[in-house]
């Protein structure tokens, strides 16, 4: 058995020193480490991740080795892996497999790689670790206690996966924790897709036409975040309760096939297929750059654009020109991949410090439950309230607490109107 792959073993003391800064700006996740610590709620515990090998995953690994945990860890998107953090991982006994740049059977190979070393608790973002678990590697099943799942699209497939009894295992959904989502899907994919986008390109987004195509809690992260930097933001949309939401925000809501005609900017954030295809592409203004912050590589038809250009060539680090027929040039950010992480460095170390939080109490969770059925459950509330009552700590920001009678006003229908 592989102990590790990374693509440059000699950048670990680079790798290191991001970790230090992330662990800084991650005091949330640092307050459960010293209690792991001195619990050591993993012992003889293996987890088996799939997570974007970033700087900020690296501080979650590290609360779960000092837990007792041993760790396998494959990156979750073939352009997300932060070479040097890799290689600062291995170099603390973490069985790490990945480097940026993997093909698709590359990245499929150190998935497996990972299920190799037979986890007990799984750790994903985006399913593909459970996915092939339930494929390929059945025989692994046998072994695996229940997982985590970290983002929307993810949560989405598992979720289809117990609808139709394919599941077989528990899984909670680390996505759907208030102190995730409303913070890390909306502020932290807010800034850095702009900062992945900025980075790329370094464009001026001010005055600019910004096509947002999805409005869940990470389209409204990047409205927001554009619309403050002076874009003039366009939101697309299928969902009448969240197209209507948007107006409400001031913002312009229409379909794609209109928005394509005025777009100098679209990013994609919808977790379906093939939302931008060749029929909007035919439509976009000469100099439009394309991107997507979902989590797969889906959302912008390649293969359409790839048909309708006559040449391409690569500009600069993450941009891709296509020339089409009639001399429009569209620009490809990222390879159509995720924008944040494969031209940035994902989210902000202060915001992952959350959503890791989650994870690391929601691992410790299932390692101390004897039996859950196997499906998709919830964050349990006290998690979710624990993250939230450690960050205000962390931050100095304290608030209120109910009075005796205020809650019994509360849990009763007697008093009515006094």
């Amino acid at each position: 058995m592989e102990d590790f792959k990374v693509k440059d073993a000699s950048l670990a003391s680079k790798g290191l020193l991001q970790i230090e800064w992330a662990s800084k700006h991650m005091p949330v996740l640092n307050q459960i480490k010293k209690r792991f610590n001195k619990e050591k709620p993993f012992e003889g515990v293996t987890l088996g991740a799939c997570l974007h090998v970033t700087k900020e995953t690296a501080v979650l690994v590290e609360a779960l080795l000092v837990g007792g945990a041993k760790v396998a860890l494959s990156g979750s998107n073939p352009l997300s892996t932060q070479d040097s953090v890799a290689a600062a991982l291995a170099k603390k006994g973490v069985h790490v497999f990945a480097w940026r740049g993997e093909t698709t059977e590359e990245y499929y190979w150190c998935v497996e790689r990972a299920i190799d070393h037979k986890p007990a608790i799984t750790l994903d973002d985006g399913a593909d670790l459970v996915g092939t678990i339930h494929s390929k590697r059945t025989e692994a099943l046998a072994n695996i206690k229940g997982g985590t799942e970290e983002t929307t699209t993810g949560v989405l497939r598992l979720r289809a996966m117990e609808k139709t009894g394919t599941l077989k295992y528990p899984i909670i959904a680390v996505n759907d924790a208030y102190t995730k989502y409303l913070f890390d899907n909306r502020y932290g994919t807010g800034q850095s897709t702009i900062d992945g986008i900025l980075r790329a390109t370094n464009t001026l987004l001010a005055g600019k036409n910004f096509v947002v195509c999805g409005y869940g809690w990470c389209g409204r992260g990047i409205a927001m975040r554009a619309k403050g930097m002076g874009a003039n933001v366009t939101v697309t949309e299928v969902n009448p309760l969240r197209a209507l939401e948007a107006a409400m925000n001031g913002f312009r809501v229409m379909p794609i096939a209109e928005a394509a005609a005025i777009g100098d900017l679209f990013i994609t954030t919808t977790g379906d297929i093939n939302v931008i295809g060749k029929e909007h592409m035919q439509k976009m203004k000469d100099g439009a750059i394309l991107a997507n912050s979902g989590h797969f590589n889906v959302e912008i038809n390649i293969k359409h654009l790839e048909e309708i250009a006559v040449s391409k060539r690569n500009l600069r680090p993450n941009l891709k020109e296509y020339t089409l027929e009639d001399g429009r040039k569209l620009y490809l950010l990222a390879e159509g991949r995720l924008v944040n992480l494969a031209a940035a460095e994902g989210h902000p170390s202060e915001v992952m410090d959350m959503s890791f939080a989650n994870q690391a109490l929601c691992a410790e969770y299932l390692a101390k439950t004897q039996k859950m059925l196997p499906k998709v459950h919830p964050v349990p509330k006290e998690i979710d309230e624990t993250v939230a009552k450690l960050k205000l700590h962390a931050m100095k920001i304290k608030i209120d607490e109910l009075t005796d009678e205020q809650k019994k006003y509360l849990a009763t229908w007697q008093m009515g109107t006094i």
